[in-house]
């Protein structure tokens, strides 16, 4: 089974080697027929801290590497 690949937008950096990613996707409403956003934010792993808050990632699924953290930052 292939790996999961999400693109997102870092909001948080502050952990060390971790970043939260806010990952955003957009449906339409069964019944009201409208375009609807809805958000998610994942721990990502991210060695060496490269990545700043504002910067749009793509994460990767892999192994847990912590309690929250199931996900790797994908090298750019």
């Amino acid at each position: 089974m292939p790996k999961r690949i999400l693109q997102g937008v870092v909001v948080s950096d502050k952990n060390d080697k971790t970043v939260v990613v806010k990952v955003e996707r957009r449906f339409t409403h069964p019944l009201f027929k409208k375009t609807v956003r809805r958000s998610k934010k994942y721990h990502a792993h991210d060695e060496g801290n490269a990545h700043k808050v504002g910067d749009v990632v793509r994460i990767e699924e892999c192994v847990p590497i912590s309690k929250q953290k199931r996900w790797t930052v994908m090298a750019t």
